[in-house]
């Protein structure tokens, strides 16, 4: 079966087999076992929230500042804490001071006053007491009548409730604060299991994914032991694939001859045979009949000629008759001559020979020892792939003796041991800290306590005076109620005076050093600029540059910063990566020294393949092809032949000749002559029945003249460029095969270097899966980011805010305790039953000369009264109401 162009098509399927090399195919190294971390470091305060906004918002105006890096780093490395105070007069340390101070300058004032506050309110309290002991500070039972006395009274106890109002929002703030301390303390409890079990998983998982980082080698060892058994069809094909360019174009050339061209050439060769075959046989009858023929006509010829020289064709009449016959004795002759004509036996031996040659089978021989390439390369290099087979269990036992050598499992088993004793250590610590909570929350309730005690009175006081007060009493006469809320609002300011300066106190305190947490430990940590300063080069030790890897590692030179740290693990990378191990430990550096090391490089590089021995043309094919294109046809005078062929056997015909004969002895007198003439006519016309019809009606000579007119012409358009084209098939066969032999070796070294390649990128796959896997799978340390976080959220969102919280509403309510002391003062002026009252009488009537004192308005005098106003002036009398009063 052929193909289209002529030539067998599994001829045409094996010279293409494994031309094209194998891709490299990316390998799968699976996925390396997840650790699943349970702590999620994220707090949403809720409604609280806004509290914290709140006093965040005041923190905000009372320190505007940006965060003083620059300041705390001088600070540190000026090492202020050890400066001795003779020092302190240096221009730099004066100047670093100045700067502190102007950065904790709202602290200051702010501390200043809460600070003067707890100073001089029980010095003010004292003396208050003592001034109202004088009856004075508003100590005097009397009051003297106003004409606004209602508005007064009206104002100061809205401004009371007011300041009462305000006092007991601050009172929920700071309850709320203290509440959500308390309610937190679960909370806390839940981020240290979480983040102890996570630390846990950590450790439990992370020598099982060195052990799958390291069993992971063997997908690729395998992948290239798979290669190494196809190193055959594989760098066997590469070499094939790219010798083919020049070798197989001159195959296929001298196949398509074979299939295509060669083919019809042979189909003509065939019925050239057939012909030379009948231009032998048809020589050998032609020749012999033709001399014969000419043999007979001879004597016919001379015959005649003797019977025309009788005497008697020398009368008159007949002398004419005869001279004619004489002239035509001449025609009486062969006109084809095959005499000369030269035999076609050594052609014929040739086309015999080279048809004999089957010329597929010499080019498929070529192709077959080509395509031998695999199978003489895996021959080659037989040796050489078993000893890259040892060469990698070796690596293989390298990489898991090496993994053995560092006793992680054993230090992370120690550290879970650790994590459980620290746990329990801090769970026996909960029971103080519930009973430290309880004692912290019955202090802050006792604070509110006494500030709920102060509105107590000061509501009660408001409630008793106000549905005791009678317009219609006088001072004198107010009832018991109203003094009894007068008296309450007195109580309230005393007990004012003896606890605020002490909640107060408290306030600052609690100011000073949660206002300064939150400002220089809590904002820095949240936007992360507490890092910048840990990680500032040489903070500690002009000679150590960074702090975090001085203490890990004892190597302060290792390019590694807590902020980069924390990054890396609040991403979840790898620890491998975050504590940048690479520069104690270059996996890199041993994978490549370890899996694709220099014997292995050698190895593979000493890969040798000898290419001689392939053989696209053998010497027998050779000389067949060259005797395909000299079979000698070519060289036959064809042209004689056809010349000869188209001539006639005789010069007349002697059919006619005899007829015309006897119709010239019909003209002649009976006698001898007549008859002798008649009888040579006879004689001629015998001739031609005899051997020239014969010859004819056999149809030897005329088959031998069709055909051989056929296939000569034919063979004379072919034979002239066969010898060019078989010249060139030989001339490309022996380029291909001086590439082969003499110029290949550059193809099987690039061959053999791109194989070698394509075998190290399976180890770079391997290597780079492992730094990819230690940089973001292996050992994920979001437990340490997390750790940090839960830390910001319970040091600063659960405690520092809730502190600050409370030290903002108790700090308020202390504020706000001034004007209530003031306005209910004031207020209980109107509430409390007098001793004296004013009385209005008219001076000019009445005989009374007491002692006139205080104002005058008009024509009245306003008189105190020395004795009891009570038994002299009934309660219903009311001081009379005059218009300009």
């Amino acid at each position: 079966m052929t193909g289209e162009d002529g030539f067998p098509a599994d001829v045409r399927a094996d010279s293409r087999t494994q031309r094209s090399p194998p891709p490299v195919e990316p390998l799968d190294f699976g996925f390396v076992p997840a650790a699943v971390y349970d702590t999620h470091a994220y707090y949403e305060p809720g409604a609280v929230g806004i509290l914290f906004h709140m006093v965040h918002a005041f923190l905000y105006v009372v320190q505007p500042n940006t965060f003083p890096k620059d300041l705390i780093v001088k600070v540190i490395q000026q090492n202020m804490g050890g400066i001795k105070i003779e020092e302190w007069r240096k221009p730099e340390n004066v100047v670093l001071l100045l700067q502190w101070i102007y950065y904790e300058a709202g602290f200051l004032i702010c501390s200043t006053i809460g600070i003067m506050v707890v100073i001089l309110t029980p010095i003010i309290g004292i003396c208050f007491c003592m001034c109202r002991c004088c009856e004075n500070c508003g100590g005097e039972m009397h009051q003297r009548q106003r004409k606004n006395a209602d508005c007064q009274r009206g104002f100061y106890t809205a401004s009371l409730i007011a300041t009462s109002i305000f006092i007991i929002v601050g009172v929920l703030i700071a309850y709320a604060a203290n509440h959500n301390v308390s309610a937190q303390i679960k909370s806390t409890r839940r981020f240290i299991n979480t983040n102890m079990r996570d630390l846990k998983t950590f450790a439990n998982n992370t020598p099982a994914q060195i052990e799958y980082l390291t069993a992971q080698y063997t997908t690729a060892k395998n992948k290239v032991l798979s290669e190494l058994d196809n190193i055959g069809p594989l760098l066997g094909g590469r070499i094939q694939s790219q010798l083919e360019k020049e070798v197989v174009p001159s195959l296929d050339t001298a196949l398509r001859m074979a299939g295509g061209k060669v083919e019809n050439a042979i189909k003509a060769m065939r019925e050239t045979k057939e012909a030379l075959e009948n231009i032998s046989s048809s020589l050998e009858v032609l020749q012999e009949g033709t001399g014969k023929l000419q043999a007979n006509l001879a004597a016919e010829r001379a015959s005649l000629s003797n019977t025309l020289s009788d005497p008697a064709c020398t009368n008159g009449a007949v002398s004419h008759t005869c001279n004619t016959i004489r002239s035509t004795l001449s025609q009486l002759g062969i006109n084809a001559d095959f005499s000369k004509l030269h035999d076609v036996n050594h052609a014929l031996d040739n086309v015999n020979t080279v048809l004999r040659t089957d010329l597929s089978n010499i080019i498929q021989k070529g192709y077959s020892s080509f395509n031998d390439t695999p199978r003489l390369v895996k021959e080659q290099t037989k040796n050489i792939v078993t000893g890259v087979k040892g060469m990698l269990d070796k690596i293989g036992t390298e990489i898991n003796g090496f993994s053995k050598m560092f006793p992680v499992e054993a230090s992370l088993a120690n550290f879970t041991i650790f994590l459980n004793q620290g746990q329990k250590k801090m769970e026996s610590y909960y029971p103080q800290i519930d009973q430290m909570d309880f004692y912290r929350w019955i202090g802050c309730v006792t604070a509110l306590c006494i500030v709920i005690l102060v509105l107590a009175f000061n509501i009660l006081g408001l409630m008793c005076g106000t549905c005791g007060y009678d317009k219609q009493a006088t001072p004198t006469t107010r009832g018991c109620l109203s003094n009894t809320g007068g008296n309450l609002l007195m109580a309230g300011v005393g007990f004012s005076f003896i606890f605020s300066w002490v909640l107060m106190g408290i306030v600052t305190a609690l100011f000073l050093v949660g206002g300064n947490v939150e400002k220089l430990v809590c904002e820095p940590l949240a936007n992360r600029q507490l890092f910048k300063i840990i990680d500032t080069p040489f903070l500690v030790h002009p000679a150590k540059k960074n702090f975090l890897p001085g203490m890990l590692f004892q190597n302060p030179n290792i390019d590694l910063t807590l902020g980069s740290m924390y990054r890396e693990c609040y991403e979840n990378n790898g620890l491998y990566h975050a504590l940048q191990l690479e520069a104690m430990f270059n996996i890199n550096s041993f994978l490549n020294k370890t899996v694709y090391n220099n014997d292995l490089a050698k190895v593979l590089e000493s890969v040798n393949v000898d290419l001689q021995g392939i053989t696209l043309l053998e010497q027998a094919g050779r000389d067949n092809l060259i005797n395909f294109a000299n079979t000698g046809v070519g060289q036959i005078n064809f042209e004689a032949y056809l010349t000869e062929v188209n001539k006639g056997v005789t010069l007349v015909d002697l059919l006619s000749f005899s007829t015309d004969l006897e119709a010239e002895a019909d003209q002649l007198p009976r006698g001898a002559l007549e008859n002798a003439l008649k009888g040579h006519a006879s004689s001629i016309r015998q001739i031609h029945r005899e051997q020239v019809v014969a010859m004819e009606q056999a149809m030897k000579y005329v088959r031998a003249r069709s055909t051989l007119s056929q296939s000569v012409k034919q063979l004379q358009r072919m034979s002239t460029d066969l010898p060019v084209k078989v010249t060139n098939i030989l001339s490309a066969i022996d380029a291909a095969e001086y590439l082969i032999t003499h110029n290949a070796s550059h193809v099987v070294k690039q061959e053999t270097k791109a194989y070698s390649q394509s075998l190290v990128g399976y180890f770079k796959q391997y290597t780079d899966w492992v730094r990819n896997s230690l940089t973001a799978e292996v050992a994920q340390c979001k437990p340490i980011s997390n750790i940090v976080d839960s830390m910001e959220i319970v040091g600063c969102s659960f405690i520092i805010d809730s502190v600050n919280t409370f030290w903002f509403g108790l700090g308020g309510c202390c504020i706000l305790l001034i004007p209530s002391m003031i306005f209910s003062v004031k207020l209980a002026k109107y509430y409390r039953r007098m001793d004296t009252e004013d009385v209005f009488e008219d001076v000019g009537s009445t005989g009374n000369h007491g002692e006139m004192v205080c104002d005058i308005h008009g024509d009245l005098a306003v008189v105190s009264s020395p004795y009891d106003t009570l038994t002299l002036f009934p309660r219903a009398s009311a001081p009379p109401s005059y218009t300009d009063w």
